[in-house]
């Protein structure tokens, strides 16, 4: 994983999947490129291997189960994940929740198995918490934001310099900003308030130009960086 951190989503939406699913990753695919930067995409479980084949960006699940090998009907493990062709998973979002030994029990395992991993939070009073657990990183979103267009880090920005404060007590794990990132200047804020990172949905999902939206996402992330003197 390398700062600035981008990770795009792709929930259920109709473009998440089948042919609009694979046009979007290869969108991603090419602002990363010509931007010398890293944008990690979180797609639906069926749709991994066909993404992970298509591009060489980074194709993370978007859940994993914390249950071992063996009789778990419907479960997505971290050993199915990375025979699919994935780098890694988002853990507890909003949408998708988790027990914390549930939690534990993956991240044990996909360390073991190389994959990294974002788990998600909704407040930042647990952001040290889940960082205990050694993710790769922590993404904290107030799930009423989520999908609003109403920014993090302008609508709340004492969040991300909470969590900032919070993230700071464990070492060697990022932190994610997250929940109504829509516009380049927004990833510039996050991530002047010390993010190393945004994650969003919706703002490229359902973008009329989504190439337009992540150029600029990846604008705002590189003129916070070089004004904190990281790149």
């Amino acid at each position: 994983m390398k700062v600035p951190i981008i990770l795009v989503n792709y929930k259920v939406y109709e473009t998440s999947y089948g042919k609009r699913g694979l046009e979007m990753a290869k969108i991603v695919e090419k602002v990363a490129l010509e931007t010398s930067t890293e944008i990690i995409v979180a797609v639906p479980a069926t749709m991994i291997t066909r993404v992970a084949e298509m591009v060489s960006i980074p194709v993370y699940a978007q859940h994993v189960d914390g249950v071992p090998e063996g009789a778990h009907t419907g479960a997505i493990t971290p050993e199915l994940i990375k025979d699919a062709g994935a780098r890694g998973s988002l853990l507890n979002h909003s949408e998708k929740r988790m027990r914390m030994d549930e939690m534990d029990d993956a991240l044990k395992r996909m360390r073991k198995l190389g994959l990294e991993s974002v788990v998600c939070v909704d407040r930042y009073e647990l952001v040290a918490p889940m960082a205990l657990l050694k993710p790769t990183a922590v993404l904290v979103e107030p799930p009423e934001l989520i999908g609003s267009g109403i920014s993090v880090s302008k609508a709340r920005p004492e969040v991300i310099t909470s969590a900032v404060d919070e993230i700071r007590k464990v070492e060697g794990v990022y932190l994610v900003a997250g929940a109504g990132i829509t516009s380049g200047e927004d990833v510039y804020v996050a991530m002047k308030l010390g993010s190393d990172g945004v994650g969003a949905a919706s703002a490229i999902m359902k973008a009329k130009e989504p190439q337009k939206v992540l150029l600029e996402f990846v604008n705002g992330a590189i003129r916070a960086l070089e004004e904190r003197g990281g790149r």
